[in-house]
């Protein structure tokens, strides 16, 4: 009974883990300075990260929530973010407070307001994570659906028969619909992305090439390459352009027990460090939203020992930012880590 009942204390922490996130308060870090002055450079998530252990949760380190934080547009340069460590919550120093803040009642701090401070725009206001680690990811569809590339509008050829085109290059595209838009993206398509679990193709990697306009629509239309980072071939497929992706986001975990593995590294590597855009090989089907943050973990190594085989516990060693969702796959920016991301490494619910 003794032996049943140790067992049972075992087990519980860990059942309590798998049915439901860690909502408890983010662990104060020991050096945490009282303030800290935003500079340009400064995202959210490092700002946090200078306070605490836990720099994803959001709802306890501004005070606020995901209902109330709509867009995060509301630190800029020059800010003083003051550690209010009675309440284990950030603030913004008074002098600097954006418009619209209002009095916490005690000292000169005054409380965050997701609202655009007067004399900046948008543009000032510092990110919630690196902008330009995410930004090409944004406005290209990176998945497509088995198949549809296949029914695309194609490039057949340039003039004076050119086989490798670039920015300026003049092109020639066969089934253009000429009802939509005259801007389109180039792609190729790249390798399925294949769940290791169940083995469904959850689609298949698109491969950006760049941009074309179309001067002409026809059975034949002519269309100029205002855009390449690749060389562009006769073969290549057309995609209408899709436009930028809103990037207001609220770090959170997921509100259920999700686990999902990396399946891509993007760039064809097998490893990815911090900083790296990763895919996942869940969706929107499976919970996952733009915000979401996943703990990344190793499996455990198999040992052996005395003649005998154990498997060691997975070990935790980063974290994810999800900043793109499709239906079956997400990409999530590598935004800690002690370790490389390896292909099929595991992301959960923290």
């Amino acid at each position: 009974m003794r032996k049943i009942i140790s067992l049972i204390c075992f087990l519980l922490p860990i059942m309590a883990f798998a049915a439901q996130p860690d909502t408890s308060p983010p662990e104060l870090r020991s050096d945490a300075p009282d303030q800290h002055v935003v500079t340009k450079g400064d995202t959210l998530w490092d700002i946090s990260g200078k306070f605490f252990k836990d720099p994803w949760k959001w709802q306890y380190i501004w005070g606020m929530n995901k209902d109330s934080i709509k867009d995060p547009h509301w630190i800029y340069p020059g800010n003083v973010i003051v550690l209010d460590r009675a309440t284990g919550t950030l603030r913004i120093g008074d002098g600097v407070a954006p418009v619209a803040a209002s009095t916490s009642g005690s000292g000169n701090v005054v409380k965050l307001s997701p609202k655009a401070r007067e004399g900046h725009s948008d543009h000032d206001a510092i990110p919630s994570i690196p902008a330009n680690a995410i930004g090409p990811f944004l406005s290209q569809p990176l998945v497509i659906e088995e198949n549809t590339l296949q029914k695309a509008p194609t490039l057949i050829g340039a003039r004076e028969g050119r086989v490798m085109l670039s920015t300026h290059d003049t092109c020639f595209i066969k089934d253009l619909p000429s009802d939509k838009d005259n801007k389109w993206q180039i792609y190729r398509p790249g390798k399925p992305l294949v769940d290791p679990d169940t083995k469904e193709v959850l689609g298949i990697e698109a491969i950006y090439l760049g941009d074309v306009e179309v001067t002409n629509f026809a059975d034949i239309s002519t269309a100029t390459i205002t855009h390449s980072i690749q060389e562009i071939h006769k073969g290549d497929r057309l995609v209408a352009s899709s436009g930028k992706v809103a990037n207001a986001y609220l770090p959170r975990s997921p509100g259920n027990k999700i686990s999902s593995r990396v399946i891509s590294v993007y760039g064809g590597v097998s490893q990815a460090g911090q900083n790296t855009v990763i895919t996942l090989n869940k969706g929107k089907r499976d919970g996952l939203e733009i915000g979401h943050v996943l703990a990344l973990y190793h499996a455990g190594e198999v040992v052996r020992n005395e003649g005998k085989e154990y498997t060691l516990p997975d070990e935790r060693y980063g974290l994810l930012f999800v900043f793109r969702v499709f239906d079956k796959v997400s990409y999530a920016l590598v935004m800690q880590t002690r370790l490389p991301v390896q292909l099929l490494d595991r992301a959960q619910t923290p």
